[in-house]
């Protein structure tokens, strides 16, 4: 994409397009941004209060409103546009509503004649990935979803503070569901190159108060302790976003956990699910395997099956 005006559309100009959109102007990932809305005057807004960063940033990034059929010519398609669940109410829940949302979405996108990357993080991202997947008739390498990128960026947070460290010392990876079957592969978690298991095991008097069952569940609890006290969660996800698209226009090759359509990685065809992959300017470059122990393939396995549910009401023609 080098020598070339790189082009990025924002699909859905609420709390996570508009967060997404400033983390990329700030970093200075693309040339141009298009706020598109289902009301025109909100990504307008949106635009022009994001323009207005543009004196303080090392570097312009024209940012616009546009529509559907301006879509064609981007590189890259971000969508967030979708259903936000109520109290009480799990991601899933709202698969209905996004399904419709995204038909439509996706349609009118396809119609502008676009051939470059989807981005998803509308919820429940692994089912709506799988479905512009379906509906794009993109190859799998095109349409990627958030995946537990954000759970794993929270893992390391976790981590973090336990351990008194930076969190880019930490390595490894919430997978499977971006959900409530979502778990930690711990046997892949590594803190300085070093497992953390092994740490834990050499260090039982200084590490005794570290309960990995219960920061797996933090790590999967983290984006509904923000959801039930501010009704949304967007700077973290609009900012893995933001790392995401940086890595495809950039060519980065970097290895992150995202929702990927499987193709018998894993086990699984036919499916879409939070698993680390290399992403570079075509996408997808490599959908990475892990060696899990045989319980961690079992919730692996559990959580596709949740999955799978929820692709299987789509009844997708």
């Amino acid at each position: 994409m080098k020598g070339k005006t790189r082009k990025v559309a924002i699909i859905g100009a609420g709390n996570v397009g508009s967060s997404c959109a400033y983390s990329m102007i700030n970093q200075s990932i693309c040339d141009e941004i298009m706020m598109v809305d289902r009301t025109y005057d909100k990504a307008l807004a949106q635009a022009l209060d994001l323009s207005h960063c543009m004196d303080f940033t090392h570097n312009r990034t024209k940012v616009y409103a546009g529509r559907y059929e301006d879509c064609g010519s981007m590189d890259v398609i971000i969508l967030t546009a979708g259903a936000n669940p109520a109290a009480n109410q799990t991601r899933l829940d709202v698969l209905d509503a996004a399904t419709v949302i995204t038909r439509e979405i996706v349609t009118a996108i396809m119609a502008s004649g676009f051939q470059g990357i989807f981005i998803i993080a509308a919820n429940p991202v692994d089912i709506v990935t799988y479905l512009v997947q379906s509906i794009s008739g993109f190859p799998r390498s095109k349409v990627i979803g958030t995946g537990t990128s954000i759970d794993s960026a929270r893992l390391k947070t976790l981590l973090s503070d336990v351990f008194s460290i930076n969190p880019r010392s930490v390595q490894g990876y919430a997978l499977g569901e971006h959900g409530e079957s979502q778990f930690v592969a711990w046997s892949h978690v590594t803190i300085g190159g070093k497992p953390i298991l092994h740490i834990l095991d050499q260090h039982k008097e200084r590490f005794q108060h570290v309960d990995l069952e219960d920061i797996a569940r933090k790590t999967k609890d983290a984006g509904w302790e923000i959801f039930t006290r501010k009704g949304s969660t967007h700077f973290g996800i609009g900012n893995a976003l933001a790392y995401i698209a940086r890595a495809i226009l950039n060519d980065e090759h970097k290895i992150i956990a995202v929702s990927a359509v499987l193709d018998g990685e894993y086990g699984q065809k036919d499916i879409c699910v939070g698993v680390p992959a290399i992403i570079g300017g075509d996408g997808i470059q490599e959908v990475l395997e892990l060696q899990l122990t045989p319980e961690e393939a079992a919730k692996l396995e559990q959580s596709c099956h949740v999955i799978r549910g929820g692709i299987h009401s789509l009844a997708i023609s």
